[in-house]
């Protein structure tokens, strides 16, 4: 059971909420944790943004009835999640490392980030939105020292456009993304290296047992909740 410590509004229909609880399972970047909501069968995967010895910071999106339910819990509230599920991002000795994120496939592109600061690279990032008023987390990465590129789609904020525009313009050697699939076709129509993908995904169990996320791959189908999120480029069948 985890602690809700705070659950404020940080752009148009979306929340940032900071847990309290064990965090000890979390093992690398781009992790999930899945939220049993009272009253809602399926629990909610939801990507890690941040962590540290006590807490968890997630960010999600209203899409639905059960994040609607997400936006009304307040302070002091107990939820039952299961954490640290998924594999994570691996770090890659990188010089010029870029991390794409898209809308709500943002929030794991910012633990990457101190990760991969701490491993003595500066990544720079590039966050797409639809609108001006949806963007978040831009002064977060600034102020990890990262250079930082926002697009948005009608051109109301930042550079007008997609994440791909972005990344035509940046000298890079390896890269990492989160965001929704035509996100990913796109870039991988235009990335000129290796890089990791983190998938978006409806899941039945979270943990692999209902085979219900599965994803085509080289090597056979694999798991998006268990196996991914994360997959090499090299991997994935389009």
């Amino acid at each position: 059971m985890y602690k809700i410590l705070t659950n404020n509004k940080i752009a148009k229909d979306v929340y940032q909420m900071v847990l309290e609880g064990d965090t000890s399972a979390i093992t690398a970047p781009g992790q999930f944790i899945n939220i049993k909501l009272d009253g809602f069968f399926l629990r909610r995967p939801i990507s890690i943004c941040d962590y540290d010895s006590s807490t968890i910071t997630i960010i999600y999106k209203v899409v639905g009835e059960g994040t609607e339910y997400m936006s009304t819990l307040g302070e002091g509230e107990m939820l039952d999640c299961l954490v640290g599920l998924g594999n994570g991002y691996t770090v890659k000795a990188a010089e010029k490392p870029v991390l794409i994120g898209g809308g709500v496939g943002v929030p794991p592109m910012y633990n990457l980030a101190k990760t991969l600061i701490k491993s003595g690279q500066k990544p720079a990032v590039i966050l797409g939105f639809n609108t001006a008023d949806e963007v978040f987390y831009e002064d977060e990465f600034r102020a990890l020292g990262c250079d930082v590129y926002v697009t948005t789609v009608d051109g109301t904020h930042g550079t007008k456009g997609f994440v791909t525009d972005a990344l035509k313009g940046i000298d890079y050697d390896y890269f990492y993304t989160c965001g929704p699939m035509p996100m990913f076709k796109a870039i991988e129509a235009v990335a000129t290296t290796d890089g990791q993908f983190s998938f978006e995904e409806r899941m039945g169990c979270g943990f692999g047992a209902c085979m219900g996320c599965s994803c085509k791959t080289k090597y056979g189908y694999k798991r998006i909740c268990k196996d991914g999120p994360v997959l090499e480029r090299g991997e994935i069948v389009w």
